[in-house]
């Protein structure tokens, strides 16, 4: 049975617990909310940064803790725009704000005004993590580093258009060598800072120059002196790898000449001073023109004492060589002494030509042509003398030589076999048959003799029915019979 003292004690609470005043779940919250925003108005609290996300909406959702406890943590987009850092994940930081509930999901949290790096040692420990991060992948590998060209054209500026930095550049850059300036205008401080200054770099280097805006030469990123709040949006990834991917070469000049930035260190050239990168961009006008002038006064001089040098050298040298009229003179009196051996060599050659066709026609009289035709035609007619008992005799051979290829395919002919007393048999397809297994009782057979052939049909083990078949009367022979040649032996 149950205890009676345990009973009791359940029958009273059960009592009391009727007799407490009934909460709906949004009237607790909002008892809840009330009092920690009561208690809790404003506070100010030093945490590690864990977890951070930024939505599309802009708003800044994180988690604030220390080595035992975790505080959700909330910054509406208008308060993160304003600070001067991107908060990431590990960062120590100094927030302000005032402590809340959020019913939905019965969490406390605190809803950050204003943000701070709990002071200037977290912002350089993560600088200095981030540039050694950097530096391994190469970003600062002075190899990457492009020239300068000497003169631009065209220099691109990615700077505030309100500040003094763009001021100090044209005017600088108007005293030194005036050249066509496009600037880009960006923030340079607070959110979204380093987007546009990254954006302005890939900008200027995606123009192709087809356009009514021209490729720039040259890049200069620029902002003046702060701290290092200030200029931390010079620190970010984003525009330390849209500086490396340049393109253009580019000058950096981000606050004065203490202060450093990673953009400095990834740039081409580094200036202390938005003005100091004005004079590096491009030279003095007038000391170029001052260079000019004396290279080319040198260059005159150097040219008549060049020509100088050069007439005594061909001076020299023409002493050593003899007269030209020497020379020509020996090689007139060679012309003369031929001119006057030139006519006398002509008349030679002629009489003696003369004298090689007198004799060649000397050779060529009537009597002498007479002569040879008739030795040609005693030559003719002799050969033909000689020619015609030969061509009787080859003739003759070849007539008794073809009567002897006659007479022995005649006597190779089968019908002078079947004149002897043979016969053949052929089957009703025409083929000979040389065997008598291949034929069987009731074949059909044609038996040839030598004055005709018979059909007839294969009895087994009697005499074959000839049918007599009636041999047409025998063409007469128009070979023409060959005298027998005595000289041949008889073949059979």
């Amino acid at each position: 049975m149950p205890n009676s003292d345990m009973t009791d004690d359940a029958e009273n609470s059960a009592g009391g617990a009727r007799n407490l005043f009934e909460y709906t779940v949004s009237e607790l919250s909002g008892a809840l909310k009330r009092s920690v925003e009561d208690q809790f108005g404003y506070v100010r609290v030093r945490a590690e940064l864990s977890g951070v996300k930024r939505p599309g909406s802009g708003h800044l959702y994180f988690t604030l803790k220390d080595d035992k406890a975790v505080l959700d943590g909330v910054c509406w987009r208008g308060v993160a725009q304003r600070f001067a850092f991107v908060p990431e994940d590990g960062l120590e930081v100094i927030c302000s704000g005032k402590l809340t509930t959020y019913p939905a999901r019965s969490k406390y949290q605190m809803v950050v005004d204003h943000m701070e790096p709990a002071g200037a040692g977290a912002l350089m420990a993560l600088l200095e993590e981030r540039k050694k991060k950097l530096a391994a992948e190469g970003l600062f590998d002075p190899a990457r580093k492009k020239p300068i060209p000497f003169l631009p054209k065209v220099i691109g500026v990615v700077t505030s258009p309100t500040g003094a930095v763009i001021r100090d550049i044209l005017h600088r850059l108007n005293d030194r060598f005036p050249r066509h300036v496009i600037v880009w205008p960006v923030l340079v401080q607070g959110e979204g800072a380093a987007d546009q200054v990254a954006k302005a770099i890939e900008g200027f280097n995606a123009i192709d120059g087809s356009g009514g805006v021209p490729r720039p030469d040259l890049l200069i990123v620029a902002r003046g002196g702060g701290s290092i709040e200030d200029l931390w949006s010079f620190n970010e990834e984003v525009v330390v790898r849209a500086a490396a991917a340049s393109m253009i070469p580019l000058i950096s000049a981000v606050g004065h000449e203490t202060d450093t930035t990673l953009i400095d260190y990834v740039s081409d050239l580094r200036a202390p001073t938005p003005t100091g990168a004005a004079e590096k961009a491009v030279p003095v006008q007038e000391d170029l023109r001052f260079t000019v002038a004396d290279l080319g006064r040198r260059l005159a001089g150097l040219r008549v004492a060049i020509l100088r040098d050069r007439e005594e050298r061909l001076r020299g040298l023409a002493r050593g060589l003899p007269s030209p009229r020497d020379i020509l003179g020996l090689a007139q009196q060679r012309f003369d002494d031929l001119s006057e051996r030139l006519p006398r060599g002509l008349v030679a050659s002629v009489q003696l030509k003369t004298g090689q066709l007198n004799r060649l026609v000397g050779g060529l009289s009537a009597g002498r042509l007479r002569q040879l035709l008739s030795f040609r035609f005693n030559q003719m007619e002799g050969a033909a003398n000689r020619l015609a008992p030969a061509y009787e005799r080859k003739l003759q051979s070849l007539s008794d030589r073809l009567a002897a290829s006659g007479r022995m395919l005649d006597s190779l002919s089968y019908e002078r076999v079947l004149e002897r007393g043979y016969a053949f048999v052929e089957n009703e397809q025409g083929k000979p048959v040389s065997r008598a297994a291949n034929l069987t009782s009731g074949d059909k057979v044609k038996v040839h003799f030598a004055d005709g052939g018979l059909d007839m049909t294969v009895l087994d083990g009697d005499n074959p029915q000839p049918k007599s078949i009636q041999k047409p009367d025998p063409k007469p022979s128009t070979r023409k019979k060959v005298k027998p040649d005595d000289r041949q032996g008889s073949l059979l």
